[in-house]
């Protein structure tokens, strides 16, 4: 009897503590912008932008120097992030265009399916391009599958990009407002407001005038905040809920609702920074009012880095430095294109007011957050993610990532990052030259003519003539990427060309999707 009142005693015990494990279970808030650059904020050095909101979050968390996206351009990003795998994988380089079918393969893992298997309720609010459906898109039609099909409960969001077609909202599986008598046509002149940075796409699908009148650009982060501060108010507390709030803000258009004009120094680029940082405030109120702050693991991060547009120079010129002292832009291998802001709080868990300088990818998200969870995750199908938990707690004792791939806009410019050392296996960074879009849209040794940074290979906004054929820096004492040491470390270029190589014979194959510069 005794020993049957011990096992009794000792399953009490188990299933409690199983219990209260799951019980544990922080809730997630990712929040990640769009565009967003290295120096865009007070606590990355900004000057001419307040960022109160996100500022307190860094000293209420752990904001890291060091952490990059999984490319410099949004689409393959977000699969990154979204997958855990490098974009390589599905050979993914430029932004998707707006009828793609959906990138992901449904029966992979990702960030969403990984905490919904862990009993998490999830939702995805934003900005989705990464493609729907199978084929070419038909929004006339069922949008399946989509984000519903990766793990999330609920969708809301923007379908592609705000610059982009077909300007509408989508919810679950269907556009917001869709009437099947007045549908989408096809290279038909839309409803919504005409706007430069649009390009003329507001021609490539209009119809549907119902759907389209519901998408007012001004309006979109206000309604992006509405929807999720509703989402997580609606939520159990009995379950634990991961809530990925994909914002447009910073993404040209620079269209922020109208209290917001004019509050910054340095014009509608850091007045749209303003407006973010107002959501991340409104979203974190939302928390705290819920009374679920203290077991929220809260992560702001941005897809890739500051791009230099038309607005974006402006703001240079106002005296912002979209990425900080970081050389390059959105689109380019180059720090600035893919080093981007990450900033973590979970009270009682991260250490408050610290700061982390060592690697790390929002392609590890999967890992960590599987590990979070108490989910096991298949490392054979999921190579590429890196359980940081450890970082983020601050007790790791030497860095968790050593090695690290990034896409830009361009094939040739696959960048291998290995310790301290960047590699480039091309000249120039990989983006925006001037050449097809002129003063509009800069980007490498063009960008540098009007930004005035110094790098080896550039005189004069064009890369020399004498300048090696690839590129190599080193972080450590170079962060600025100055100076190309590329011919005076030959063993250190001759190990990372192989595993330039290894990648691209292993894990690349397929034709390059998405859009693909001409270098």
């Amino acid at each position: 009897m005794k020993n049957i009142f011990t096992v009794l005693s000792c399953l009490i015990f188990v299933f409690g503590s199983a219990l209260h494990a799951s019980d544990d279970k922080p809730n997630i808030v990712l929040i990640n912008a769009d565009d967003l650059g290295y120096g865009d904020l007070g606590c990355y050095g900004a000057t001419k932008v307040k960022t109160p909101h996100l500022d307190k979050l860094a000293r209420q968390g752990r904001r890291f120097t060091d952490a990059h996206s999984p490319s410099a351009v949004c689409s393959p990003s977000r699969y990154g992030l979204l997958t855990g795998q490098y974009p390589l994988r599905k050979n993914l380089w430029g932004p998707l265009p707006f009828n793609a079918q959906l990138a992901i393969d449904t029966k992979s893992a990702t960030i969403a399916s990984v905490l919904k298997n862990a009993g998490y309720a999830t939702a995805c609010i934003g900005k989705w391009h990464v493609g729907f459906g199978k084929g070419k898109t038909d929004w006339n039609a069922k949008l399946a599958p989509g984000p519903l099909e990766l793990g999330f409960d609920y969708y809301f969001g923007i379908p592609t990009v705000n610059s982009g077609p077909p300007f509408v909202y989508v919810e679950n599986h269907g556009v917001v407002g869709y009437d099947p008598k007045a549908p989408f046509v096809r290279g038909k002149k839309s409803v919504t407001k005409q706007i430069f940075e649009k390009s003329g796409n507001s021609k490539a699908i209009g119809g549907a005038d119902a759907a389209h009148r519901l998408y007012v650009d001004e309006q979109i982060g206000t309604t992006l905040k509405n929807k999720s501060v509703e989402w997580l108010k609606k939520q159990d507390k009995g379950k634990p809920f991961f809530l990925y709030l994909a914002t447009t803000n910073i993404h040209h258009p620079f269209t922020p609702a109208k209290q917001f004009v004019g509050t910054s120094e340095c014009g509608l680029y850091g007045d749209f920074i303003h407006e973010l940082d107002w959501i991340v405030g409104e979203v974190l109120k939302a928390i705290d009012e819920i009374g679920q702050t203290d077991n929220t693991l809260v992560i702001f991060t941005s897809d890739n880095g500051g791009m230099f547009n038309v607005t974006g120079q402006r703001a240079w010129k106002a005296g912002h430095r979209l990425n900080g002292k970081l050389l390059g832009f959105k689109f380019g291998a180059w720090e600035g294109g893919h080093r981007i802001p990450m900033i973590a709080r979970w009270p009682g868990k991260i250490p408050a007011g610290t700061t982390c300088d060592r690697l790390i990818s929002q392609v590890d998200f999967l890992a960590t957050f599987a590990a979070i969870a108490g989910n096991s995750l298949d490392r054979s199908k999921n190579p590429d993610s890196i359980n940081q938990l450890p970082e983020l707690l601050g007790r790791a004792d030497r860095a968790l990532r050593n090695e690290l791939v990034v896409l830009c806009n361009s094939p040739k410019h696959l960048a291998i990052r290995q310790g301290k050392w960047m590699y480039i296996p091309a000249r120039d960074e990989g983006g925006f030259d001037g050449k097809k879009w002129g003063n509009h849209l800069l980007g490498g040794a063009a960008a540098l003519r009007f930004t005035e940074q110094i790098n080896s290979d550039v005189e004069e906004g064009k890369i020399k003539e004498s300048a090696p054929l690839a590129q190599l820096y080193n972080l450590e004492t170079d962060p600025y990427q100055r100076v190309n040491v590329f011919n005076s470390h030959t063993d250190i270029v001759s190990k990372l060309k192989k595993r330039e190589d290894h990648y691209r014979r292993k894990i690349g194959a397929g034709k390059p999707l998405g859009w693909i510069s001409k270098q």
